[in-house]
């Protein structure tokens, strides 16, 4: 159990809190194995670099970590004043989202069973 008081212990936990400048999705309609293919490919890399890959990258989820991205970038300008030419993609990766369950008529009566994957996709930046 924690000691001291609650308005303390918020405190505390308010004064750890990240600063860096991040955008999330939930609930992001793919998979995370095919979100973090593309992820990959952007980890490390300064935003304008990042942008160019996902811009001409054929994946659907390009697509959704391109505008993830976009947010992240005007989060980092507006909310932290940061400089857009010194940004880096920190961090970024997928988390398990819930999953849809859905019915595919098969043969001789049986049912096979479609699972619709989501995911929670989330990018961090910091200035170099």
């Amino acid at each position: 159990m924690a000691k001291g008081h609650r308005s303390q212990i918020k405190r505390e936990r308010n004064a750890n809190k990240d600063t860096r400048p991040s955008a999330k999705i939930s609930y992001a309609r793919v998979s995370v194995q095919k979100a973090c293919f593309v992820l990959d490919a952007i980890r490390g890399k300064d935003v304008q670099t990042a942008l160019g890959i996902l811009t001409y990258n054929p994946r659907y989820a390009s697509s959704i970590i391109k505008k993830l991205l976009e947010s992240a970038i005007a989060n980092a300008e507006n909310n932290n004043g940061m400089s857009v030419d010194k940004l880096y993609v920190e961090e970024c990766f997928a988390n398990k989202g819930p999953t849809m369950k859905r019915i595919r008529p098969r043969a001789q009566g049986r049912a096979y069973r479609i699972e619709k994957r989501m995911s929670h996709i989330t990018v961090v930046l910091n200035e170099r």
